[in-house]
């Protein structure tokens, strides 16, 4: 955008945001990060479909086992955990924000930002997402410790696709 010539712009002024709005709307982005400078602007929209945002994370769903009464049939005895196990621990997965495709790291050559056994916080970057030569960088959401990578380097993903399972801290 060319500056105004009695001198420099707000850096937030309604006409750059319309601007940018204009740009998700023509390249049906739902997400747009922009930063010059200190300045940083995070521009969000809702799909067609969508009513709300989904949470960057949920945790798993957990199901009650029903209790047995006297009168259910007992043919199968109720399932217990083996004495020498400890239970499963309880997971969170981190999902993808937005459609593009999944970068392990910065670069080919540079080291991973996490790797199974990976202990992360909220604010900890697990992955890049590019769209349309926009890199985002993703962050954990949750502190824990990294349990599986659901997603191969260089891959699609989609909104809402699982790519990381955390035990939470």
């Amino acid at each position: 955008m060319a500056e105004n010539p009695s001198g420099p712009t707000e850096p937030l002024d309604v006409q750059r945001i319309h601007y940018l709005v204009r740009l998700m709307k023509r390249y049906d982005l739902t997400a747009l990060d922009v930063s010059a400078g200190p300045i940083q602007v995070r521009l969000r929209r809702r799909g067609p479909q969508a009513a709300l945002p989904p949470p960057a994370f949920q945790p798993p769903a957990i199901t009650a086992a029903a209790p047995q009464t006297s009168g259910t049939n007992t043919s199968a005895p109720p399932r217990t955990p083996p004495a020498d196990s400890p239970a499963a621990p309880k997971t969170v997965v981190i999902e993808s924000p937005m459609v593009g495709t999944y970068y392990a790291s910065s670069a080919p050559d540079a080291p991973l930002f996490v790797s199974v056994g990976s202990v992360v916080h909220h604010e900890t970057i697990v992955c890049i997402i590019e769209a349309m030569k926009v890199f985002t960088d993703i962050p954990a959401g949750v502190s824990g410790t990294i349990v599986e990578i659901m997603v191969k380097n260089g891959q699609a993903v989609e909104f809402g696709q699982p790519l990381f399972r955390v035990v939470p801290a």
